[in-house]
């Protein structure tokens, strides 16, 4: 799954053209690696998200397609 998706579906990014437009901007790193939003997220994958001040990294825990609100926070794991 591309990542502007995952982030977009994992719900660590509210809206998949904000993920794309961080992506673009260097704001997303994946295993300590400035990423795309064409990368192609897999299991075990560390991300790390910094928009403004604010800093999250994240392991992924599984990639689903779809997946219900209340699911969403099981598809990652904090570091």
């Amino acid at each position: 799954m591309r990542l502007d998706k995952y982030l977009k579906v994992s719900r660590l990014i509210k809206r998949r053209t904000v993920a794309n437009e961080a992506c673009d901007a260097g704001k997303i790193s994946v295993n300590d690696k400035i990423a795309r939003a064409s990368y192609d997220v897999k299991v075990g994958d560390v991300i790390e998200i910094t928009l403004g001040a604010r800093s999250v990294k994240v392991r992924v825990t599984e990639v689903k397609e779809v997946v219900r609100k209340e699911d969403a926070s099981a598809m990652y794991e904090p570091v």
